[in-house]
């Protein structure tokens, strides 16, 4: 039988990406595209769901990526991303998506996106991952928030 590995906080998985957004990312619009945004968002989550399984992660699910801002081309995009649950083996992770003016400083938060990965073993298979232990109040109610949204996608198969 294989050992659960050892509780991990979500402060342990935090990762922050942050890359300037050239006329190569722009759609028709001269916004930045949001397959993008959804590429990066998804490379941040499964870096944080790497650090904290300590093992390669594949993507099984985005819950939602809400665009509420667009980014400008010449804007930094930054992502901060950690993980907010994690079941046997799967990890949810949350990717905060701030857009930033390089010259002004001005921040605007564009997007929340939740992403879910399944942690392998090295023959591609399920394996499992480090349960998450809370550190403050607030990591409580992010863990509470990301269990009623895993019950939800269990409820939907």
């Amino acid at each position: 039988m294989k050992k659960t590995p050892a509780p991990k906080t979500a402060r342990a998985s935090r990762i922050s990406i942050a890359q300037l957004m050239q006329p190569e990312h722009a759609n028709n619009y001269g916004n930045v595209h949001g397959g993008w945004v959804m590429k990066l968002a998804d490379e941040a989550g499964a870096l944080a769901c790497m650090r904290h399984a300590q093992r390669r992660v594949v993507t099984v699910a985005v819950d939602s990526l809400v665009f509420r801002e667009p980014i400008k081309i010449g804007d930094l995009i930054i992502l901060n991303a950690e993980v907010t649950y994690t079941g046997r083996t799967s990890i949810e992770a949350e990717v905060q998506v701030i857009a930033e003016n390089p010259v002004t400083g001005e921040r605007t938060h564009t997007n929340t996106a939740y992403l879910v990965y399944v942690g392998l073993d090295d023959d591609g298979n399920p394996a499992p991952v480090p349960p998450l232990v809370a550190e403050t109040e607030e990591d409580e109610q992010r863990m509470e928030q990301a269990k009623k949204r895993q019950a939800h996608r269990v409820s939907q198969k």
